[in-house]
């Protein structure tokens, strides 16, 4: 898991209302022992979490942020100054959890890097399983430079490059030998750097039927990509904006 993206997280202006959706959406059922936070799990093992957005951040509209797994966060950020990058906050520590920094690349792209603490017997969520983060997603500046930012940051190495026509060439990124992930200029509609995460679904067609009875708003797609999956671009009822994707329609 070194230098993959290992946790999502929501912060949400509705912590209740966004579990509704997302149980009903996606299939994720909650554990809630931990007090101001909702862990999301899938097929018996968390992938992220729901919280509540802070006072400093209620003027945003909530947001899905992707954690990085680095074996020690602060000199990771000391890295990520070096190359170029933002730090937006210096490492702290979070009790029974980890270290975290958050950090953005030279485009403005936010993400945060976070050394876990080491727990024996905790199972990882296959990437491949249904209600898991199946891709992840970055809509850069400019890509030559950001891909060097992220190769030098991480040592992700460059899988198919998709020639997408008048919108640039698609980065596919390998870490540990695997696709994990794709990279692309961001498009003139995209108001920033941004990163998307596309949560793994049985079926786009239905998915899209369960979003928009539960008062999500459904805004690119479905459509099919290289390489057979559907996607599709949607916001949850509280204006966070979240990804499916799926083997079949």
């Amino acid at each position: 898991m070194q230098h993959e993206f290992i946790w999502h997280d929501l912060m949400t202006s509705d912590v209740e209302a966004a579990k509704t959706f997302y149980a009903e959406v996606v299939g994720w059922t909650f554990n809630d022992q931990m007090p101001g936070y909702h862990v999301a799990e899938a097929e018996g093992n968390g992938m992220g979490g729901i919280m509540l957005q802070p006072d400093h951040l209620k003027s945003s509209p909530p947001f899905w942020s992707g954690y990085i797994h680095v074996t020690d966060v602060d000199a990771a950020t000391a890295k990520l100054k070096a190359l170029g990058g933002t730090v937006h906050r210096e490492p702290w520590d979070v009790p029974e959890v980890g270290r975290i920094a958050v950090g953005a690349d030279p485009s403005g792209a936010m993400f945060n890097i976070m050394t876990p603490m080491q727990r024996e017997n905790a199972a990882l969520l296959a990437s491949s399983a249904i209600g898991a983060v199946g891709w992840n997603e970055a809509h850069v500046g400019e890509l030559d430079r950001d891909w060097n930012f992220y190769s030098n940051m991480f040592g992700w190495t460059k899988g198919e490059a998709v020639d997408m026509g008048p919108a640039g060439i698609y980065q596919v990124f390998q870490s540990n030998g695997k696709d994990h992930g794709g990279m692309m200029k961001r498009m003139a509609q995209t108001p920033h750097a941004l990163w998307l995460y596309y949560f793994n679904v049985d079926g786009i067609d239905a998915a899209v039927t369960r979003l928009t009875k539960a008062g999500g708003k459904v805004v690119m797609g479905p459509h099919q990509v290289p390489g057979g999956q559907w996607i599709v671009s949607a916001f949850d009822p509280q204006g966070a904006n979240f990804q499916l994707i799926s083997k079949t329609k």
